[in-house]
């Protein structure tokens, strides 16, 4: 019995919750976006089979694939419960781009361990699984963050909590609105955005970011749409990462003459996301990004809608 995971697309940060904030992502016309993987048989040795659109950007050694990383990870937590694990075969379906800002490495992640834990029984409890997803997504990143893994694995609008009992908590979000995302083509990896980060930032600064994420989640729970829209404003880092994508201020300019309630980096970019309440405006906006913002044909643009399922496990008898 094979067993597949799908693990959606994800834009960290939503503007004002640096590292702490994830959004879950849908096209609205079906098409997935986010990562498959499935385990597919028990055998001697490891094996790892790559397809989908990006499959190419992958590396050629299935031991350097962060698929591979996740079956070892996953086979050391068993062996600490006494359960034994097998080389298996497994195939990565790979949907999203390396270094896009879509939580690509996380997809794979959660993706990943979700089938390994599906296909011997479940013996991991979803919090202890979240757990697991992080510490491999902190292996690529250098630090443990869960704001793609875990709307990633739960779906929605999840507010990093990590406590020792809780790692996110859900919270509301409008069912009215949509998200039109971009990706450029252009690659920008984490650790570069990070360092171009200032080291310090000056009391203000703390404030407004405080300010602004309490407002927002106030304004979550009591369906405040416009107070909600008003604080979604990127004072930690579209500052300084905004001149690591190209066009930036001048798509974010024509959102805002289209009537875009938000507009702002995804993670650590080059995608770009606009929240829209009107269909047609994200129509209007998706259709200028593309001509204007897509530098490749690696580039595409979406309109999407909170994927509130999150990862979704089929068995293949």
């Amino acid at each position: 019995m094979a067993v597949t995971a799908y693990a959606p697309a994800s834009t960290g940060n939503v503007s004002l919750g640096f590292d702490i904030l994830g959004l879950a992502l849908a096209p609205i016309d079906g098409t997935l976006l986010g990562d498959r993987v499935s385990v597919l048989s028990e055998q001697a040795e490891f094996s790892l089979v790559n397809t989908g659109r990006f499959a190419h950007k992958l590396p050629a050694d299935a031991t350097q694939n962060i698929v591979y990383d996740c079956f070892i990870g996953f086979q050391k937590e068993m062996a600490e419960l006494g359960i034994e694990v097998q080389p298996v075969a497994m195939q990565l379906e790979k949907n999203l781009p390396i270094g896009s800002g879509l939580g690509s490495s996380a997809s794979s992640i959660v993706a990943a361990l979700a089938a390994l834990n599906a296909y011997y029984g479940n013996p991991l409890n979803s919090e202890k699984l979240l757990r697991l997803m992080g510490k491999l997504e902190g292996q690529i990143s250098g630090s443990v963050h869960y704001d793609n893994v875990a709307p990633c694995y739960l779906g929605g609008l999840q507010l990093m909590l990590e406590s020792e009992q809780k790692i996110s908590l859900s919270l509301p979000v409008f069912d009215d609105w949509y998200w039109v995302i971009c990706y450029s083509g252009a690659s920008v990896s984490t650790s570069a955005a990070r360092e171009i980060l200032p080291a310090q930032y000056d009391r203000s600064t703390t404030i407004d970011f405080g300010r602004q994420l309490a407002v927002f989640v106030d304004a979550l729970h009591r369906g405040d749409r416009a107070l909600a829209a008003a604080v979604m404003n990127d004072v930690i880092a579209e500052p300084y990462r905004k001149s690591l994508l190209k066009n930036f201020d001048a798509a974010r300019s024509y959102a805002e003459q289209e009537g875009a309630l938000a507009f702002g980096i995804s993670g650590s970019g080059p995608t770009v996301f606009a929240a829209v309440d009107s269909q047609q405006t994200a129509a209007n906006i998706k259709l200028w990004l593309e001509q204007n913002y897509i530098q490749n044909e690696d580039g595409f643009a979406h309109i999407c809608k909170v994927d509130t399922r999150g990862t979704q496990v089929s068995e293949d008898v």
